[in-house]
């Protein structure tokens, strides 16, 4: 596939051709695909060459939708998977051993962090978190027997980001895996591959998909570590459905234009919580007075759409708040067009130790707010009127 200059329309002109000339690609809904003869079967099923054999192992939909995402993140290669989490799963899972190490950021999603705790050690597999605040200590935690750097940035709620370029750095010195979720990011905002990165996983449920429809997630690298996670995942099935796959990248050719969209709300958003008196501790990438600021201008296009911000009054006034919330949706989703609030402390991470929470930045009265495309003064709106309901 021809690849433009600009983000925009890769986006947009990345696509299947076909042979019956639809100016949208068609639906591929077939379990299986048939073969002209048994040579030729005999042929796929011994990888002499690539063709679709069984939507388990690829579907054109599928292949469309992983092919724009390498065009779009700059890598070789991908997989699609049915969810964020079993693209998260698989990019672990398909490289690490028992006797291996992990060493991962104390900031992280809160399933990815429940992975790496609860199941990895099932398989005898150890795993370490690095402080995301403390970089001058990571070196350090790396073992004889570690084979992975996992991190996401920015990280989710916490917003705190992960310098990519020392990351890197450091994995390239040792001969690590580098493992990077840039699902908040996207790659419209955020190309780690440009730092080096080899492993780069998307929960597309997000942003990618934008309105709250499919599940999905998506993981890239070059085409010898591709070949390691389409070995894993087509025998273990995590396959991204092709109805799903279809709808994921039509959105791709919106992302550009709703990022825009959701940036500019959430630092309007971001620069009005800093003047409420019931608000503490906004978090925004591209606020001036986030600690990492300067690192969010230079590796990031813009500051996301997500923001977090601590309600006076810990655990129970961020349930109060979140309860008065009129149009805000209260979900367990982000990248949605709508708006969507959650209180982390009592829901995604509730299951997380206290110490481990508050290391990454969540506390109770943290409220995340997936800012939506609403109008900006209908949010704010909201807000305030929560704040009032709930004092």
């Amino acid at each position: 596939m021809k690849k433009y200059k600009h983000f925009e329309t890769n986006a947009i002109r990345t696509q299947q051709e076909s042979a019956l000339r639809e100016h949208s690609v068609s639906l591929y809904l077939t379990s299986s695909f048939t073969f002209d003869d048994a040579e030729q079967a005999r042929a796929l099923f011994a990888d002499e060459y690539v063709d679709n054999i069984y939507s388990r192992f690829s579907n054109p939909n599928v292949n469309e939708f992983v092919e724009k995402m390498c065009v779009l993140e700059g890598m070789e290669d991908g997989f699609g998977t049915a969810t964020g989490m079993a693209a998260v799963f698989a990019s672990i899972m398909s490289f690490l051993k028992a006797g291996d190490h992990i060493l991962a950021s104390s900031a992280l999603f809160a399933s990815s962090t429940r992975i790496i705790k609860e199941f990895l050690p099932k398989w005898n597999i150890e795993y370490s978190f690095f402080d995301i605040n403390k970089p001058e200590t990571w070196e350090s935690m790396i073992q004889p027997n570690t084979k992975m750097l996992f991190a996401e940035t920015p990280s989710n709620p916490g917003l705190v980001l992960i310098d990519l370029e020392f990351l890197c750095r450091l994995g390239k010195k040792h001969n690590l895996l580098v493992n990077v979720d840039n699902c908040f990011a996207t790659p419209y905002l955020q190309t780690p591959a440009d730092y080096g990165v080899d492993i780069i996983t998307h929960s597309a449920t997000k942003f990618i998909d934008g309105q709250g429809r499919v599940c999905g997630g998506v993981l890239l690298a070059n085409k010898e570590l591709t070949a390691e996670i389409r070995s894993f995942c087509r025998q273990t099935g995590p396959a991204l459905s092709p109805f799903n796959a279809w709808v994921l990248s039509k959105s791709l050719e919106t992302l550009h234009v709703r990022m825009d969209r959701h940036c500019e709300n959430a630092m309007k958003l971001a620069q009005w919580l800093e003047t409420q008196n019931e608000i503490e501790d906004v978090k925004y990438p591209f606020l001036p007075s986030h600690p990492q600021y300067g690192l969010a201008k230079q590796q990031m296009k813009q500051g996301g759409g997500v923001v977090t911000f601590i309600v006076k009054g810990g655990i129970e006034r961020g349930k109060k708040f979140l309860d008065a919330l009129e149009m805000f949706s209260h979900t367990a989703n982000l990248g949605d067009c709508r708006t969507i609030a959650t209180h982390p402390a009592s829901t995604t991470h509730s299951k997380i130790d206290e110490d481990v929470r508050e290391g990454a930045g969540i506390f109770g009265g943290t409220i995340r707010v997936s800012v939506g495309l609403e109008h900006i003064e209908d949010i704010k709106a909201d807000i305030e009127q929560a704040l009032q309901k709930s004092k």
